[in-house]
């Protein structure tokens, strides 16, 4: 199965060079990665030229300037990129573990979406995690991680279950299965169905938001929080509007209420604007 990556990124260089590092060594190598960069500067261009030169990964570099949060937009550009019918998006801050394209190619479904997580990392493991912890897959054993500054936690379970237990776990789980942002997947067709993400919105909820519209359109949820597995790397959040946030909320809560499911400041009209030439 052929996949299309997109990963959304903004002047986190250093994080993106160890979730480039994790791509680079997959057990499902049919895909290609999309860098949606909401307006970085050089220094991650010039880190995805070199991944470009000195491996063999198909990356592309979607990029618009620098015009405050926009990642909604550059998400939607980076799905009309994509050359292929399925499509994973997660973060320019998520590691992946070596079977998480696998995990997500084999629990495609027609009609479905899949949600997946991940797990937080402080900021002193984050720091001490090099290529080689990567391409070995040490950063993914629990014991090292603990020995780099992760505290014990009921949650550690996404870094040890097995596939039995994944399964077993993804069933009981009472969290809420939504669409998230950092691990999730879908159907070009099903994005395409609902124009993609609102372009309106700012940081908070936005993912949630698409996810409830793919609902709204018959597009079934799917777990697979405990075996597509990703380590978050920790970092400042000074975007974090909570006035944004809470209008975010009521703005998801009337999509859902209502049964919308296409946003008007979609995916489309970039398409409009490719068809005439603007």
């Amino acid at each position: 199965m052929k996949l299309s990556v997109v990963i959304s990124t903004y002047n986190s260089p250093k994080w993106l060079e160890k979730v480039l590092w994790g791509y680079s060594i997959q057990s499902h190598q049919d895909f290609e990665i999309i860098i949606a960069d909401d307006g970085s500067g050089d220094e991650t261009r010039q880190l995805i030229d070199r991944f470009c030169k000195n491996t063999t990964m198909s990356i592309q570099h979607v990029w618009h300037s620098d015009n405050g949060f926009q990642k909604c937009r550059i998400l939607n550009r980076a799905v009309m990129a994509a050359t292929h019918d399925y499509i994973v998006f997660s973060d320019g801050d998520c590691i992946p573990r070596r079977d998480f394209l696998s995990v997500h190619a084999n629990q495609a479904l027609p009609g479905h979406y899949l949600s997946g997580g991940y797990h937080k990392l402080p900021m002193v493991t984050s720091k001490a995690i090099t290529k080689d912890d990567i391409l070995t897959g040490r950063c993914f054993d629990l014991k090292w991680l603990k020995s780099q500054g992760l505290a014990t936690s009921y949650k550690n379970t996404k870094l040890t279950a097995n596939y039995w237990q994944a399964r077993l776990f993804n069933l009981l789980t009472p969290t809420r299965c939504r669409f998230k942002g950092s691990n999730g997947s879908a159907w070009k067709k099903d994005i395409l169905l609902v124009n993609g993400f609102d372009e309106t919105m700012a940081y908070g909820g936005e993912d949630r938001e698409f996810g409830v519209r793919l609902v709204n359109a018959g597009i079934k949820p799917k777990h697979v929080r405990y075996n597509a597995v990703v380590i978050h790397l920790d970092h400042a959040r000074g975007y974090v509007d909570s006035d944004i946030v809470t209008a975010n909320k009521q703005h998801r809560l009337n999509v859902e209420k209502a049964g919308i499911t296409r946003t008007a400041h979609g995916i489309q009209q970039h398409q409009s604007l490719h068809t005439t030439g603007v």
